[in-house]
């Protein structure tokens, strides 16, 4: 090894400091941290109320709107007999009867009109138009129209495809289902 002078040593001491120093300005600093912006915070969407639109379910044919409430019942009383359809908790909306006397049948539905209107009648055969008679009095008033006992309409009613309907303007339709006492009616008129 070679040996240096104390002085030369310091020399090189303060040569090396400076190289090192003249290196350290070449290096350009480090870059100060980009400060990462914090985000806002996201709003919690708050449930809303359901919407208070009802939408009403369209059908294509008639026949397959739900039926109306209710159920058949069969009265005998003296020459007349009733095939009543509603619910037990309130009066018929459905009457068919039939008078053996003069074997008519007459069809009434619950509610009131001002003089003659028609009463539509659909099955799966056939569709009629009948004339009413206007309002019967009675317990509840009632819109009937009557038919021969030997009208095929009768018939079409009774052994329709699972209902019929029946239509009286500014009134509800009725679907009812075409049950045996409609036909136990009939019978009796024709009898």
């Amino acid at each position: 090894m070679i040996q240096r002078s104390p002085k030369i040593q310091r020399t090189v001491s303060a040569i090396a400091l400076l190289g090192t120093l003249a290196l350290a300005a070449c290096i350009p600093p480090s870059p100060e941290p980009t400060p990462v912006p914090t985000p806002s915070p996201t709003p919690v969407a708050q449930p809303s109320a359901a919407p208070t639109n009802v939408v009403t379910p369209s059908y294509d044919n008639w026949m397959d709107y739900p039926a109306t409430p209710g159920d058949w019942t069969y009265r005998s009383a003296g020459t007349a007999t009733q095939a009543l359809f509603g619910e037990a908790s309130q009066g018929p909306r459905l009457t068919i009867g039939c008078d053996r006397a003069t074997r008519r049948v007459t069809i009434a539905r619950a509610g009131s009109a001002t003089g003659q209107v028609t009463m539509t009648i659909r099955t799966e055969t056939q569709d009629r138009a009948l004339t009413t008679a206007g309002t019967m009095a009675g317990a509840a008033p009632m819109i009937a129209a009557q038919l021969s006992a030997s009208d095929a309409l009768l018939d079409a009613m009774a052994f329709t495809k699972g209902r019929f309907a029946l239509e009286v303007p500014g009134t509800s339709t009725l679907y009812v289902p075409a049950y045996p006492e409609i036909s136990r009616v009939v019978e009796d008129c024709r009898g």
